[in-house]
């Protein structure tokens, strides 16, 4: 395996993110789902307990992972958790109206393996309350795991093993480019906080021509989040979105001014 294969290997650019997980045993089960598939990133969101890394419950349900769950982080905010990543995935067993698309672990596995350009999260929502719907629309997928609809209620440990195996599985296979990615240009993908950033400027944007009220906002920006979940937005198409909405905002401070 030469430098470069290791560098844009899949067990190098996905981490697993779990949003104020209340087990310490999960977060030690989930630390050894994800090491036997090969991945090590593992990142804790506001976990109910402070110490839980060191947790007596947390370290002898890790059994044999105690390195990935000694290297995990945690972090105050999903921004933090989220830092360096193109791409996030949102795992729910429920549907939103403004979700963004809906894919399965496997597709979403064979994504990730065939385009080395995504540095990319799975996120996890507690076990009592899942992940509210702020987070989800942040993601460009919302993952779903196809289970027994009479009951599809899964551990969290369970789920981070699911979609661990199914990255492990499309990561060891030689996959084919992702359609179209050898026809012409392709820029970087924008990570996620630029793209939160360009959705406040547009915001911004149509709040001052007045397309928007901030009193009584309804759906608009879901829906326009949604609208561009359906693509991978690439950063010279961000800092084209920030210029129009920069664009309005001078032309409309000038009328102003007049």
């Amino acid at each position: 395996m030469n430098q470069a294969k290791i560098d844009t290997s899949l067990f190098k650019r996905l981490r697993f993110v779990l949003v104020e997980t209340s087990s310490p045993g999960n977060v030690g089960a989930a630390a050894r789902a994800i090491k036997t598939m090969g991945f090590s990133e593992l990142i804790l969101v506001n976990p109910r307990f402070p110490d839980v890394l060191q947790r007596d419950e947390a370290v002898a349900f890790a059994s044999g992972a105690q390195d990935v769950l000694a290297a995990a982080r945690i972090v105050d905010s999903v921004e933090q958790a989220l830092e360096g990543c193109n791409f996030a995935a949102a795992l729910s067993a429920r549907q939103r109206e403004f979700s963004p698309p809906l894919t399965a672990p496997r597709a979403l596995a064979i994504q990730l393996a065939g385009d080395v350009s995504l540095n990319a999260a799975v996120i996890f929502g507690s076990e009592r309350y899942g992940l509210p719907n702020e987070i989800v629309e942040k993601c460009n997928v919302l993952l779903n795991i196809p289970a027994n609809p009479e009951y599809s209620s899964l551990n969290l440990a369970q789920a981070v093993q699911v979609l661990a195996y199914e990255c492990r599985v499309a990561a060891s296979e030689e996959l084919p480019p992702v359609a179209g990615a050898e026809i012409g240009f392709q820029g970087n993908a924008a990570s996620l906080a630029d793209i939160d950033g360009m959705f406040a400027h547009l915001e911004k944007a149509l709040v001052e021509i007045e397309f928007l009220d901030p009193a009584s906002p309804k759906k608009l920006m879901p829906r326009l989040k949604r609208l561009f979940s359906r693509t991978q937005l690439e950063t010279e198409e961000v800092n084209i979105l920030r210029g129009i909405a920069s664009q309005i905002l001078t032309k409309r401070r000038r009328l102003d001014r007049s």
